[in-house]
Protein backbone atom coordinates (compact mmCIF):
# COMPACT_ATOMS: atom_id res chain seq x y z
CA UNK A 1 0.00 0.00 0.00
CA UNK A 2 2.63 2.25 1.16
CA UNK A 3 4.49 1.63 -2.46
CA UNK A 4 1.61 2.80 -4.22
CA UNK A 5 1.09 5.82 -2.47
CA UNK A 6 4.69 6.72 -3.25
CA UNK A 7 4.23 6.09 -6.65
CA UNK A 8 1.07 8.77 -6.67
CA UNK A 9 3.15 11.29 -5.61
CA UNK A 10 5.97 9.96 -8.12
CA UNK A 11 8.55 9.81 -5.25
CA UNK A 12 8.71 6.11 -5.55
CA UNK A 13 11.76 5.93 -7.68
CA UNK A 14 13.91 8.33 -5.54
CA UNK A 15 12.53 6.19 -2.63
CA UNK A 16 14.87 3.53 -3.54
CA UNK A 17 17.82 5.49 -3.25
CA UNK A 18 20.69 4.08 -0.92
CA UNK A 19 23.44 5.85 0.91
CA UNK A 20 26.08 7.32 -1.31
CA UNK A 21 28.92 8.31 0.07
CA UNK A 22 30.96 11.59 -0.96
CA UNK A 23 34.13 12.25 -1.11
CA UNK A 24 36.16 15.75 -0.75
CA UNK A 25 38.89 15.25 -3.04
CA UNK A 26 36.92 14.52 -6.19
CA UNK A 27 34.34 17.12 -5.36
CA UNK A 28 36.74 19.71 -5.28
CA UNK A 29 38.55 18.67 -8.57
CA UNK A 30 34.71 19.48 -10.01
CA UNK A 31 33.91 22.55 -8.55
CA UNK A 32 37.48 24.27 -9.90
CA UNK A 33 35.60 23.20 -13.64
CA UNK A 34 32.25 24.87 -12.77
CA UNK A 35 31.67 27.91 -14.33
CA UNK A 36 28.91 30.21 -12.34
CA UNK A 37 28.00 32.06 -15.57
CA UNK A 38 26.75 29.63 -17.58
CA UNK A 39 25.91 26.56 -14.90
CA UNK A 40 28.83 23.94 -17.28
CA UNK A 41 31.42 22.64 -16.56
CA UNK A 42 34.73 22.93 -18.72
CA UNK A 43 36.59 19.75 -19.42
CA UNK A 44 38.75 18.97 -22.28
CA UNK A 45 36.28 16.85 -23.94
CA UNK A 46 33.67 20.15 -24.21
CA UNK A 47 31.53 22.06 -21.75
CA UNK A 48 28.96 19.79 -20.31
CA UNK A 49 26.48 19.81 -17.01
CA UNK A 50 24.12 18.01 -15.15
CA UNK A 51 20.36 18.54 -17.55
CA UNK A 52 17.14 17.68 -16.07
CA UNK A 53 17.63 14.39 -18.22
CA UNK A 54 19.86 13.18 -15.87
CA UNK A 55 18.09 13.85 -13.37
CA UNK A 56 15.01 12.31 -14.47
CA UNK A 57 17.20 9.24 -14.96
CA UNK A 58 19.41 9.24 -11.79
CA UNK A 59 16.58 9.91 -9.03
CA UNK A 60 13.17 9.62 -11.28
CA UNK A 61 11.95 12.64 -10.28
CA UNK A 62 8.81 14.13 -12.34
CA UNK A 63 9.95 17.49 -14.22
CA UNK A 64 7.00 18.52 -16.68
CA UNK A 65 4.86 20.42 -13.52
CA UNK A 66 4.32 23.32 -11.86
CA UNK A 67 7.42 25.39 -10.27
CA UNK A 68 7.91 24.10 -6.81
CA UNK A 69 7.15 27.67 -5.51
CA UNK A 70 5.25 29.08 -2.99
CA UNK A 71 5.52 31.61 0.67
CA UNK A 72 8.17 31.68 2.77
CA UNK A 73 6.94 32.95 6.10
CA UNK A 74 9.19 32.88 9.03
CA UNK A 75 5.94 33.32 11.75
CA UNK A 76 5.50 30.53 14.53
CA UNK A 77 2.22 30.45 13.58
CA UNK A 78 3.07 29.50 9.90
CA UNK A 79 5.56 26.37 10.68
CA UNK A 80 3.28 25.42 13.66
CA UNK A 81 0.27 25.49 11.69
CA UNK A 82 1.78 23.43 8.45
CA UNK A 83 3.29 20.91 11.16
CA UNK A 84 -0.35 20.68 12.87
CA UNK A 85 -1.57 19.85 9.21
CA UNK A 86 0.83 17.63 7.92
CA UNK A 87 2.16 15.56 11.39
CA UNK A 88 -0.33 15.84 13.56
CA UNK A 89 1.92 17.85 16.39
CA UNK A 90 3.95 20.78 16.75
CA UNK A 91 7.49 20.55 15.43
CA UNK A 92 10.94 19.97 16.59
CA UNK A 93 12.98 22.87 15.25
CA UNK A 94 16.44 23.40 14.64
CA UNK A 95 18.21 25.37 17.46
CA UNK A 96 19.65 27.99 14.44
CA UNK A 97 16.63 28.65 12.77
CA UNK A 98 12.63 28.35 13.46
CA UNK A 99 12.11 27.58 10.09
CA UNK A 100 13.72 24.15 9.82
CA UNK A 101 12.04 21.19 11.16
CA UNK A 102 14.50 18.14 12.77
CA UNK A 103 14.06 15.52 10.51
CA UNK A 104 14.92 12.79 13.33
CA UNK A 105 11.46 13.87 14.66
CA UNK A 106 9.96 13.63 11.23
CA UNK A 107 11.22 10.19 11.18
CA UNK A 108 9.82 8.96 14.87
CA UNK A 109 6.62 9.98 13.47
CA UNK A 110 6.94 8.36 10.43
CA UNK A 111 7.91 5.21 12.19
CA UNK A 112 5.13 5.49 14.62
CA UNK A 113 2.10 5.01 11.94
CA UNK A 114 -0.13 1.88 12.43
CA UNK A 115 -0.58 2.11 8.50
CA UNK A 116 -4.19 0.84 8.82
CA UNK A 117 -6.38 3.22 7.50
CA UNK A 118 -6.02 5.57 4.34
CA UNK A 119 -4.94 8.50 6.36
CA UNK A 120 -2.24 6.71 8.49
CA UNK A 121 -0.27 5.40 4.95
CA UNK A 122 -0.98 9.30 3.27
CA UNK A 123 0.77 10.66 6.26
CA UNK A 124 3.25 8.24 6.68
CA UNK A 125 4.18 9.09 2.66
CA UNK A 126 3.87 12.73 3.38
CA UNK A 127 6.83 11.87 6.31
CA UNK A 128 8.82 10.16 3.96
CA UNK A 129 8.91 12.89 1.14
CA UNK A 130 9.47 15.80 3.46
CA UNK A 131 12.48 13.56 5.04
CA UNK A 132 13.84 13.04 1.67
CA UNK A 133 13.50 16.93 0.36
CA UNK A 134 15.49 17.23 3.60
CA UNK A 135 18.61 14.90 2.90
CA UNK A 136 18.51 13.97 -0.53
CA UNK A 137 17.04 16.55 -3.00
CA UNK A 138 17.23 19.76 -1.10
CA UNK A 139 20.08 19.10 1.32
CA UNK A 140 21.94 21.06 3.37
CA UNK A 141 25.40 20.77 5.44
CA UNK A 142 23.66 18.59 8.01
CA UNK A 143 20.97 16.97 6.39
CA UNK A 144 19.51 17.15 10.29
CA UNK A 145 16.67 19.55 8.34
CA UNK A 146 14.13 20.52 6.05
CA UNK A 147 12.88 24.18 5.70
CA UNK A 148 8.93 24.30 6.15
CA UNK A 149 8.57 26.08 3.31
CA UNK A 150 8.15 22.80 1.67
CA UNK A 151 5.39 21.66 3.64
CA UNK A 152 1.80 23.15 1.84
CA UNK A 153 3.17 21.78 -0.82
CA UNK A 154 2.53 18.59 0.72
CA UNK A 155 -0.91 19.57 2.34
CA UNK A 156 -3.19 18.10 -0.58
CA UNK A 157 -1.77 14.77 -1.71
CA UNK A 158 -3.71 14.39 -4.69
CA UNK A 159 -1.10 17.42 -5.74
CA UNK A 160 2.04 16.26 -4.73
CA UNK A 161 2.91 14.80 -7.97
CA UNK A 162 1.70 17.60 -10.21
CA UNK A 163 5.07 19.97 -9.17
CA UNK A 164 8.34 19.72 -11.22
CA UNK A 165 10.26 18.40 -8.31
CA UNK A 166 13.30 17.55 -10.62
CA UNK A 167 13.58 20.95 -12.17
CA UNK A 168 13.67 22.77 -8.09
CA UNK A 169 16.64 19.54 -7.12
CA UNK A 170 18.47 20.97 -10.58
CA UNK A 171 17.98 24.86 -9.29
CA UNK A 172 19.50 23.41 -5.85
CA UNK A 173 22.69 21.72 -7.48
CA UNK A 174 23.27 24.90 -9.32
CA UNK A 175 23.27 27.13 -6.14
CA UNK A 176 25.17 24.95 -4.01
CA UNK A 177 27.87 24.72 -6.64
CA UNK A 178 27.51 28.47 -6.91
CA UNK A 179 28.50 28.85 -3.09
CA UNK A 180 30.70 26.10 -3.81
CA UNK A 181 33.22 27.71 -6.31
CA UNK A 182 33.39 30.69 -3.53
CA UNK A 183 37.16 30.74 -2.46
CA UNK A 184 35.98 31.39 1.08
CA UNK A 185 33.96 28.45 1.33
CA UNK A 186 34.64 26.00 4.25
CA UNK A 187 31.54 23.44 3.72
CA UNK A 188 29.39 22.24 0.90
CA UNK A 189 25.63 21.97 0.87
CA UNK A 190 25.91 20.20 -2.87
CA UNK A 191 23.77 17.69 -3.42
CA UNK A 192 26.12 14.81 -3.88
CA UNK A 193 23.85 11.82 -5.01
CA UNK A 194 22.65 13.44 -8.13
CA UNK A 195 26.35 14.86 -8.70
CA UNK A 196 28.81 12.21 -7.56
CA UNK A 197 26.24 9.75 -10.34
CA UNK A 198 26.47 12.23 -12.78
CA UNK A 199 29.99 12.18 -12.63
CA UNK A 200 30.68 8.26 -12.40
CA UNK A 201 27.94 7.15 -15.10
CA UNK A 202 29.41 10.25 -17.75
CA UNK A 203 33.33 9.69 -16.88
CA UNK A 204 34.44 6.22 -16.23
CA UNK A 205 38.18 7.35 -15.41
CA UNK A 206 37.18 8.87 -12.25
CA UNK A 207 34.83 6.39 -10.90
CA UNK A 208 35.27 4.26 -7.97
CA UNK A 209 34.74 1.11 -9.56
CA UNK A 210 34.33 -0.13 -13.36
CA UNK A 211 30.51 0.62 -14.44
CA UNK A 212 30.55 -2.67 -15.90
CA UNK A 213 30.63 -4.41 -12.49
CA UNK A 214 27.54 -2.94 -10.94
CA UNK A 215 23.75 -4.00 -11.62
CA UNK A 216 22.19 -3.14 -14.96
CA UNK A 217 21.40 0.08 -14.80
CA UNK A 218 17.19 1.14 -14.31
CA UNK A 219 15.63 4.04 -13.14
CA UNK A 220 16.59 5.40 -10.57
CA UNK A 221 20.54 4.76 -11.82
CA UNK A 222 21.57 5.94 -8.36
CA UNK A 223 20.56 3.07 -6.83
CA UNK A 224 22.99 1.00 -8.43
CA UNK A 225 25.84 2.80 -7.20
CA UNK A 226 24.09 2.57 -3.21
CA UNK A 227 26.30 1.15 -0.97
CA UNK A 228 29.14 0.32 -3.65
CA UNK A 229 32.43 -0.62 -2.20
CA UNK A 230 34.98 1.70 -2.97
CA UNK A 231 38.98 0.22 -3.46
CA UNK A 232 41.69 1.52 -1.46
CA UNK A 233 43.34 2.93 -4.25
CA UNK A 234 40.35 4.84 -5.38
CA UNK A 235 40.37 6.30 -2.10
CA UNK A 236 43.55 7.28 -1.91
CA UNK A 237 43.07 9.37 -4.49
CA UNK A 238 43.93 13.37 -3.98
CA UNK A 239 42.67 16.50 -5.48
CA UNK A 240 45.65 16.39 -7.72
CA UNK A 241 45.05 13.03 -9.04
CA UNK A 242 41.44 13.70 -9.92
CA UNK A 243 42.43 16.84 -11.43
CA UNK A 244 45.27 15.24 -13.79
CA UNK A 245 42.82 12.20 -14.49
CA UNK A 246 40.31 15.08 -15.75
CA UNK A 247 42.85 17.22 -17.63
CA UNK A 248 43.97 14.08 -19.91
CA UNK A 249 40.19 12.10 -19.75
CA UNK A 250 39.89 10.35 -23.50
CA UNK A 251 36.17 10.01 -23.19
CA UNK A 252 32.72 11.17 -22.50
CA UNK A 253 29.92 9.24 -22.01
CA UNK A 254 27.26 11.24 -24.02
CA UNK A 255 24.91 8.51 -24.07
CA UNK A 256 24.87 6.74 -20.73
CA UNK A 257 21.14 6.05 -20.39
CA UNK A 258 20.90 4.29 -24.03
CA UNK A 259 18.61 1.24 -24.07
CA UNK A 260 17.23 1.56 -20.28
CA UNK A 261 13.77 0.58 -19.66
CA UNK A 262 11.75 3.76 -18.95
CA UNK A 263 8.71 3.43 -16.50
CA UNK A 264 5.74 4.63 -18.15
CA UNK A 265 5.07 7.38 -15.83
CA UNK A 266 8.31 9.25 -16.96
CA UNK A 267 8.29 9.34 -20.94
CA UNK A 268 6.18 12.57 -20.36
CA UNK A 269 8.89 14.32 -18.28
CA UNK A 270 11.35 13.16 -20.58
CA UNK A 271 9.93 15.21 -23.19
CA UNK A 272 10.76 18.32 -21.73
CA UNK A 273 14.26 17.71 -20.79
CA UNK A 274 16.04 19.51 -23.43
CA UNK A 275 14.42 23.14 -22.55
CA UNK A 276 16.11 25.96 -22.33
CA UNK A 277 14.27 27.53 -19.32
CA UNK A 278 14.76 28.98 -16.13
CA UNK A 279 14.92 26.64 -13.05
CA UNK A 280 12.73 27.73 -9.97
CA UNK A 281 12.72 26.79 -6.27
CA UNK A 282 10.66 29.14 -4.34
CA UNK A 283 13.78 32.19 -3.95
CA UNK A 284 16.19 30.46 -6.38
CA UNK A 285 16.51 31.14 -9.72
CA UNK A 286 18.68 29.07 -12.05
CA UNK A 287 19.02 28.50 -15.76
CA UNK A 288 19.04 25.09 -17.77
CA UNK A 289 21.75 26.15 -20.01
CA UNK A 290 20.86 22.87 -22.82
CA UNK A 291 21.92 25.11 -25.57
CA UNK A 292 25.45 24.89 -24.24
CA UNK A 293 25.27 21.45 -23.65
CA UNK A 294 23.53 20.21 -27.19
CA UNK A 295 25.90 17.29 -27.70
CA UNK A 296 24.64 16.09 -24.42
CA UNK A 297 20.79 15.52 -26.41
CA UNK A 298 22.56 14.24 -29.62
CA UNK A 299 22.83 18.00 -31.59
CA UNK A 300 26.01 19.37 -33.36
CA UNK A 301 26.98 22.54 -31.32
CA UNK A 302 27.84 25.77 -32.92
CA UNK A 303 29.90 28.82 -31.27
CA UNK A 304 28.10 30.21 -28.10
CA UNK A 305 26.78 33.65 -27.40
CA UNK A 306 27.17 35.26 -23.67
CA UNK A 307 25.10 33.17 -21.10
CA UNK A 308 21.72 33.98 -20.30
CA UNK A 309 22.62 36.95 -17.23
CA UNK A 310 19.80 36.59 -14.16
CA UNK A 311 19.76 39.87 -12.59
CA UNK A 312 21.79 40.55 -9.23
CA UNK A 313 18.22 41.19 -7.39
CA UNK A 314 17.35 37.80 -8.18
CA UNK A 315 19.95 34.92 -8.54
CA UNK A 316 19.99 32.43 -5.48
CA UNK A 317 19.21 35.10 -3.21
CA UNK A 318 19.66 33.47 0.75
CA UNK A 319 16.76 33.11 3.12
CA UNK A 320 17.40 35.46 6.53
CA UNK A 321 15.85 36.94 8.40
CA UNK A 322 11.81 37.53 8.92
CA UNK A 323 10.44 35.91 5.95
CA UNK A 324 7.16 36.67 4.67
CA UNK A 325 7.32 36.54 0.50
CA UNK A 326 5.33 34.85 -1.96
CA UNK A 327 8.04 33.94 -4.74
CA UNK A 328 4.53 32.72 -7.37
CA UNK A 329 4.45 36.46 -7.05
CA UNK A 330 7.98 37.94 -7.07
CA UNK A 331 9.32 35.24 -9.22
CA UNK A 332 5.74 35.51 -12.00
CA UNK A 333 8.20 36.78 -15.01
CA UNK A 334 10.53 33.60 -14.30
CA UNK A 335 7.29 31.45 -13.90
CA UNK A 336 6.17 32.22 -17.36
CA UNK A 337 8.86 31.36 -18.64
CA UNK A 338 9.27 27.86 -17.06
CA UNK A 339 5.33 27.42 -18.45
CA UNK A 340 7.03 27.92 -21.97
CA UNK A 341 8.93 25.28 -21.64
CA UNK A 342 7.20 23.24 -24.33
CA UNK A 343 8.32 25.86 -27.42
CA UNK A 344 12.23 26.63 -26.18
CA UNK A 345 13.04 22.82 -27.00
CA UNK A 346 16.13 22.50 -28.34
CA UNK A 347 14.36 19.84 -30.97
CA UNK A 348 12.02 22.59 -32.01
CA UNK A 349 14.95 25.00 -32.62
CA UNK A 350 17.19 23.20 -34.59
CA UNK A 351 17.46 20.01 -36.58
CA UNK A 352 16.90 16.95 -36.25
CA UNK A 353 19.82 15.57 -33.72
CA UNK A 354 22.36 13.68 -35.48
CA UNK A 355 24.07 11.43 -32.57
CA UNK A 356 27.58 12.35 -34.03
CA UNK A 357 29.70 13.57 -30.79
CA UNK A 358 32.64 14.67 -33.07
CA UNK A 359 33.01 18.46 -32.39
CA UNK A 360 33.17 20.87 -35.95
CA UNK A 361 36.79 22.52 -36.31
CA UNK A 362 34.60 26.04 -35.77
CA UNK A 363 33.64 25.22 -32.41
CA UNK A 364 36.20 23.40 -31.35
CA UNK A 365 38.63 26.36 -32.42
CA UNK A 366 36.44 28.76 -30.64
CA UNK A 367 36.56 26.33 -27.12
CA UNK A 368 40.04 26.36 -27.32
CA UNK A 369 40.20 30.02 -27.32
CA UNK A 370 37.87 30.83 -24.66
CA UNK A 371 38.75 28.29 -22.50
CA UNK A 372 42.30 26.78 -23.15
CA UNK A 373 43.59 28.44 -19.52
CA UNK A 374 41.31 25.75 -17.94
CA UNK A 375 42.15 22.46 -19.85
CA UNK A 376 45.37 21.34 -18.04
CA UNK A 377 44.60 22.59 -14.52
CA UNK A 378 46.91 20.32 -13.31
CA UNK A 379 49.86 21.98 -15.01
CA UNK A 380 49.78 24.92 -12.78
CA UNK A 381 51.92 25.64 -10.00
CA UNK A 382 50.13 27.19 -6.86
CA UNK A 383 53.17 28.06 -5.48
CA UNK A 384 54.70 29.79 -8.37
CA UNK A 385 53.28 32.11 -10.70
CA UNK A 386 50.47 33.87 -10.54
CA UNK A 387 47.77 31.09 -12.25
CA UNK A 388 46.45 32.09 -15.64
CA UNK A 389 43.82 34.70 -16.57
CA UNK A 390 41.29 34.22 -19.27
CA UNK A 391 41.82 35.60 -22.43
CA UNK A 392 39.60 38.29 -22.35
CA UNK A 393 38.43 38.38 -18.43
CA UNK A 394 34.60 39.22 -17.54
CA UNK A 395 33.80 40.47 -14.24
CA UNK A 396 32.92 37.53 -11.69
CA UNK A 397 28.54 37.58 -11.64
CA UNK A 398 28.21 38.68 -7.75
CA UNK A 399 25.66 37.48 -5.60
CA UNK A 400 22.73 39.17 -4.39
CA UNK A 401 23.64 38.75 -0.55
CA UNK A 402 27.00 37.44 -0.77
CA UNK A 403 30.11 39.67 -2.31
CA UNK A 404 31.81 38.55 -5.55
CA UNK A 405 34.89 36.16 -6.20
CA UNK A 406 38.24 38.05 -5.41
CA UNK A 407 40.61 35.36 -6.85
CA UNK A 408 41.11 33.83 -9.97
CA UNK A 409 39.86 30.47 -10.78
CA UNK A 410 42.71 28.58 -10.50
CA UNK A 411 43.81 29.57 -7.17
CA UNK A 412 40.76 29.02 -5.53
CA UNK A 413 40.57 25.41 -6.46
CA UNK A 414 43.32 24.99 -4.07
CA UNK A 415 42.52 27.22 -1.52
CA UNK A 416 38.99 25.42 -1.42
CA UNK A 417 41.00 22.18 -1.07
CA UNK A 418 42.88 22.96 1.49
CA UNK A 419 39.43 24.21 3.49
CA UNK A 420 37.98 20.97 2.84
CA UNK A 421 41.15 18.82 3.85
CA UNK A 422 40.70 20.59 7.20
CA UNK A 423 37.49 20.42 7.78
CA UNK A 424 37.23 16.67 7.29
CA UNK A 425 40.19 16.14 9.44
CA UNK A 426 38.49 18.07 12.44
CA UNK A 427 36.40 15.67 14.87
Amino acid sequence: MVENHLRATEFYHVSKIGVIRGFHPLLAALVERWRLETHTFVLPVDEVTVTLEDVAHIFGLPINGEPVSGWTNSSSDFVQSQSMAIFGREPVLSGNSKSYIKLGWVRRIRDGEPLDTEESIRKYVKCQIFCMLGSTLFADKSTAYAHAKYLPLLREFERIHTYSWGSACLAHLYRALYRASRYDTKEMDVPLNLLFVWVWERMLCIAPIPRHTLPPAEIPVAMRWSHSEWTTSWLAKTVARFRHDIDYMQEFEWRPYEGMIIPGELHGHLDVCDTVAPLLLFECIEWQPADRVMRQFGFAQPPLRQARDIPLDLHCLALRGLQLHDWTILHGPWIVEWANRQNTRLRDLHPLPTWDFIPTMEYRDWYMRSFEYMLRLSEYDPQGPAAPQPPAPQPSPQHAVFEPFSRSRCTVAVFLFGQLTQASSEP
